[in-house]
């Protein structure tokens, strides 16, 4: 049975799993990195050649200030505590957001590790930071209005390709696959473009739970689904 070339996630569910065992939220969000490092070696196990992982949205800022300081703590341990070991694996690092929202030395050290994991081609993994799928269109129409003006871009050339041109997911396969952990069901802002087609799988358990045997069932319900793209039904077999 075919596997999903591009798996995207969000990671849902880790304030919840902190409060039922009497934690701070921070805690919820110390154990759910660790179901990333799971995540990351299961997708590689499963020889699935793209992961996006929804990790921090621009609506974010607004949860309370010491939870978004603790969060850029998490990050900064993150970056340099598992940047070896993703480049040891073969991972090539992706950043999509706007990083300029970070502090300066994060978004530096972010930027480097994409750039030394840059030639890696055993997955790779694309950490949706400061990233919210409207504020991605509106800059890509900006960007694609900019090209307008200056006269290098006509109107009525703007297609469809022109859009996701200029998305952060440019050079990327729009995901065949998405998971939601934490029971809920929606898509709360993320890859509204590039989710039009995708197959949609929601589970109940909260993201720092999250482990092969989750991710395992989530491609399998995936290759039961017959895959329409507005057409008729194409079985993901084939």
């Amino acid at each position: 049975m075919s596997l999903p070339r591009h798996v995207a996630i969000i990671m849902d569910g880790n304030g919840r799993w902190a409060r039922e065992r009497g934690l701070p939220r921070l805690e919820g969000h110390r154990a759910g990195r660790r179901a990333v490092r799971r995540t990351i070696e299961g997708t590689i196990e499963l020889g699935i050649p793209y992961l996006t992982l929804y990790a921090f949205s621009t609506e974010n800022w607004q949860r309370p200030a010491d939870e978004v300081e603790g969060l850029m703590v998490l990050l900064r341990e993150a970056v340099a505590e598992e940047a070896d070991e993703l480049h040891r694996q073969g991972v090539q690092v992706r950043i999509a957001g706007a990083l300029d929202a970070f502090d300066p030395a994060i978004a530096a050290e972010l930027r480097r590790v994409e750039a030394r994991t840059r030639h890696n081609r055993r997955l790779v993994a694309s950490f949706a930071l400061n990233y919210g799928g409207r504020a991605e269109l509106v800059e890509a129409v900006r960007r694609i209005a900019r090209q307008v003006a200056a006269g290098r871009l006509h109107p009525e050339a703007i297609d469809e390709a022109t859009v996701a041109r200029h998305l952060y997911t440019a050079d990327l396969p729009d995901p065949d696959l998405l998971i939601r952990t934490g029971g809920e069901q929606r898509l709360s802002n993320f890859l509204l473009w590039q989710v039009a087609y995708t197959e949609l799988y929601f589970c109940d358990v909260y993201w720092p739970e999250f482990d092969r045997p989750h991710l395992q069932a989530a491609v399998a319900a995936f290759q039961q689904r017959q895959r329409r793209f507005g057409t008729v039904g194409v079985a993901v077999d084939g």
